[in-house]
């Protein structure tokens, strides 16, 4: 059953958002915080019938919303992503590039190529793509703000996965650029990197490894989503209209030592 949203913040009104693997996860809490706000928003995923569900929660929720089925690998798919969100909603003033993927754990000398092209071109390239048409809508809307999902692993190093770790660096510093170039055209473009996850990936990771990453937080927890959402939104909104190009962490300390 869906929760009734909250009037308590409509500092969106009148926006629209696209949340870009919006279907689950921190995606999914992105949409309902922005829709709380007041934004219309798009749920874009490579499962079409997940962001169908999504919506209809969203709805249900009093939302203003709509799914597009999106691969951020396919800059075409892409492009019709952002188009049906200007067609459907009149404009695009948000964005948030959220989609990615893990990729298999192996050291960097026994990485299989495949599995470095899949998750370079998921994860950084998918947000290059993202960009290259979302940014331009923005401008065309009169100015906006856009957040790229990193990672705490966008400033450490993680054994074992040298292509997320490589991509999500890639992501701060294509964000650093992108928020130079647009900043005196009223784009701001900033990034979030969030530590472990209390996600449903994360859920079905067993007790002594769940426990493991549990320990690499010194508050002593995984974050939630929602956590998440709350800094995204803060970094769409108008409170934060002298933040360009930053990398915003939130990591329960993780990154502290």
């Amino acid at each position: 059953m869906s929760t009734p949203l909250t009037p308590a913040d409509q500092e969106f009104t009148g926006r629209t958002a696209l949340v870009t693997g919006g279907a689950s996860g921190i995606g999914l809490a992105v949409a309902h915080r922005l829709a709380a706000g007041g934004a219309s928003v798009v749920v874009a995923d490579h499962d079409e019938a997940a962001a169908r569900e999504a919506v209809a929660d969203l709805e249900n929720a009093g939302a203003r919303a709509a799914a597009v089925a999106m691969d951020v690998t396919d800059p075409a798919s892409v492009e019709s992503g952002v188009r049906f969100t200007v067609d459907t909603f009149g404009a695009l003033h948000l964005a948030v590039n959220n989609a990615g993927i893990g990729g298999p754990s192996n050291p960097t000398g026994e990485y299989a190529v495949e599995d470095w092209d899949r998750v370079v071109a998921t994860n950084l390239s998918g947000v290059f793509y993202s960009m290259r048409h979302e940014i331009p809508a923005i401008v065309a809307a009169g100015g906006g703000a856009v957040v790229n999902m990193a990672s705490i692993l966008g400033t450490n190093g993680f054994a074992g996965s040298p292509a997320y770790v490589a991509a999500k660096h890639g992501v701060v510093g294509l964000t650093k650029t992108a928020a130079l170039e647009y900043a005196a055209r009223n784009v701001r473009v900033n990034a979030v990197g969030p530590g472990f996850i209390d996600t449903p990936l994360l859920r079905n990771t067993d007790g002594p490894a769940r426990d493991h990453l549990v320990s690499l937080h010194p508050a002593g927890r995984l974050g939630t989503a929602e956590e998440v959402a709350e800094l995204t939104a803060f970094l769409l909104s108008d409170r934060a209209s002298f933040i360009h190009g930053s990398y915003h962490l939130v990591d329960g300390g993780y990154s502290a030592p």
